[in-house]
């Protein structure tokens, strides 16, 4: 019998100590949630007050509230701020009664404000909107090809054979003055023994059959160099040797020995490699970042520890449909020639502008996507008071933004824990405002007819 007693005695105990902790439990439950209730309950019941008596005493929109001193805005629900009523009475949204703003309200200044204990626990932090220069720093990697306006065109001015080629081969360098090919051209023959003919007859009045054999030659392709050694030498002078006009490369070779040429035929084209194009490719959203006359440095590995400098030509308007890129021209020093058409170079830009602009750190600008805000700082006893203001931003570089409008120099914006006084100003309604438009005011014209109806009923 003795198991039997110690067995119940401990269920019996088990039971006892059971009921004791759950009625502690249910104690502190109830003290926990009336403590976490408590700040809230009366914001609502004042405004929830408020309201009822205004609308025994007959107050509306524009009268002066007996009990604060202060002049009554209008009425709006707490929980749909954007909508604004000229009357009390109950909310057409929420089953409850709608709330007074009073004129000199942070509501009614648009402004959120946050004690210094909130703003030390969240890590406000404010910077200063500062004057100064915006140098946009944009990397790319660009392809190197010959500048096309260094480029000249060797063409054949009459008819004519190839005797002789000088430069055989494709992407040969040449330099300027070195000859190119000898032509044999025999329709300068007649021409020349005509003129000649003319020089070496007696007479008086020659001087203008003279000038008609000169003109002739002229006609036929010849430089005025090419005459004058014809009359020099008294002689004709039915070849021809072609020069560079400047130095380079042959990037393309259209004739060979034995070949028989027309007038105006290309025979070859040469380009220069004192300079040389670099066509980087941008991503669009940096494009806006670069104009032309922005200074760059390229490194290639061609040239090992070497920046070579240029700037930016063109801004060529056509984007990648791939990779959605824009193609900057740029045109880069040669020294020695080192960079050839094909190579790869790092690019590096750096436009500094010379204008001032306003700046403030980027993590300040917040996009919500109609519009860009940022959380001003009002200058106040306790330092706790916040307006979101609207700017129109331009470009960011290193951290920094430009703004074109809407701040002043001086003033201090928010750069950290700024959304969460966002959202704040979002729920008072500030931002919705700030964002209201024409149609959304014709909107709560309309509704605000709808508390007379209700209001009638306490």
């Amino acid at each position: 019998m003795k198991p039997k007693h110690f067995l119940l005695i401990g269920l019996l105990a088990t039971g006892v100590l059971g009921a004791a902790g759950y009625g502690l439990y249910a104690v502190g439950l109830q003290r926990g949630m009336g403590m976490t209730a408590a700040p809230a309950a009366p914001a609502v019941a004042d405004g929830e007050e408020a309201t009822r008596r205004h609308m025994a005493a007959g107050l509306k929109a524009g009268d002066v509230d007996p009990a604060t001193g202060k002049r009554i805005l209008y009425y709006h629900d707490p929980m749909v701020p954007a909508s604004k009523f000229d009357t009390p009475g109950k909310s057409p949204f929420m089953d409850m009664m709608m709330s007074p703003v009073y004129a000199d309200g942070d509501s009614d200044q648009g402004n959120v404000t946050v004690s210094p204990r909130i703003q030390q626990n969240l890590g406000v932090r404010t910077a200063a909107v500062t004057e100064g220069t915006l140098s946009p720093q944009v990397v790319a990697v660009g392809s190197v090809a010959f500048n096309e306006r260094d480029q000249a065109i060797v063409q054949a001015r009459a008819s004519g054979y190839v005797e002789r080629l000088h430069v055989r081969a494709t992407l040969d360098r040449v330099a300027k003055g070195q000859p190119l090919v000898d032509l044999y051209v025999p329709d300068w023959i007649a021409a020349q023994e005509e003129f000649l003919s003319v020089r070496r007859m007696q007479g008086t009045d020659l001087t203008a059959l003279v000038d008609g054999a000169r003109q002739r030659m002229r006609q036929l392709g010849m430089s005025d160099a090419q005459i004058g050694l014809v009359e020099q030498s008294g002689k004709t002078q039915p070849r021809i040797t072609l020069m560079a006009p400047l130095g380079g490369v042959v990037a393309e070779l259209m004739v060979r020995e034995g070949m028989t040429v027309m007038a105006g035929a290309t025979l070859f084209r040469i380009n220069g490699l004192s300079t040389v194009w670099a066509n980087a490719e941008v991503p669009e959203s940096q494009s806006a970042l670069l104009r032309p006359g922005t200074q760059v440095q390229a490194r290639s590995a061609a040239a090992p520890g070497t920046a070579i400098n240029g700037s930016v030509q063109a801004i060529l308007p056509e984007v990648n449909a791939a990779t959605r890129t824009l193609k900057a021209r740029v045109e880069l020093a040669n020294p020695g020639g080192r960079l050839v058409p094909g190579m790869f170079v790092q690019m590096q830009f750096a436009d500094a502008r010379g204008e001032k602009t306003l700046l403030v750190p980027t993590e300040a600008v917040i996009q919500t996507g109609r519009r860009t805000v940022v959380m001003l700082a009002e200058p106040s006893d306790n330092g706790g008071r916040f307006r979101p203001v609207e700017v129109d931003a331009g470009i960011d570089s290193g951290g920094q933004t430009e703004i074109k409008r809407g701040l002043q120099a001086g003033q201090r914006v928010v750069v950290s824990s700024q959304f969460l006084i966002d959202s704040e100003a979002s729920l008072r309604g500030v931002e919705a405002r700030l964002n209201a438009e024409p149609a959304s005011a014709a909107a709560s014209a309309a509704a605000a007819t709808t508390p007379a109806s209700v209001g009638s009923k306490p």
